[in-house]
């Protein structure tokens, strides 16, 4: 066996593999209720497709002699940015509270919330105060 049917064979596994999770993917968002979970079919489960379908396209690129600049670069940019619309979709929801809040913190009141002590409302204001006189 040479390189280029190594190659064949694997450009074939990743189409394989990229098209089963872009397609679990899609009926995820299709089957699930509420909008947090069926955040995480597109945002997980469709990543790693369209990831691999890159792979694809990178490897085969590779083996008949071109550069595979593009690919990588639609690749660096698919695994930034969709963490972070995936974080902004949720915050989106649970200030709508559209769906289930997380359980009040036990022991400490202002973990994780927007609740902010008197004392240091306090002190921002003076310190608020003193920074608009300089």
């Amino acid at each position: 066996m040479n390189w280029d049917i190594i190659a064949t064979y694997a450009v074939a596994a990743c189409l394989i593999v990229g098209a089963a999770f872009s397609l679990i993917g899609s009926i995820g968002l299709l089957k699930f209720n509420d909008s947090m979970t069926r955040l995480h079919a597109p945002t997980k489960v469709g990543t790693v497709g369209i990831g691999a379908l890159l792979l694809a396209a990178m490897i085969h690129s590779y083996t008949i002699g071109e550069g595979v600049l593009h690919e990588a670069l639609i690749m660096a940019f698919l695994f930034v940015t969709a963490p972070i619309s995936a974080n902004f979709m949720a915050k989106v929801n649970i200030h709508r509270r559209d769906c289930d809040m997380p359980p009040p913190p036990t022991k400490d009141e202002i973990w994780s919330t927007l609740d902010v002590p008197e004392a240091d409302r306090e002190l921002s204001e003076t310190a608020g105060t003193s920074e608009q006189k300089v």
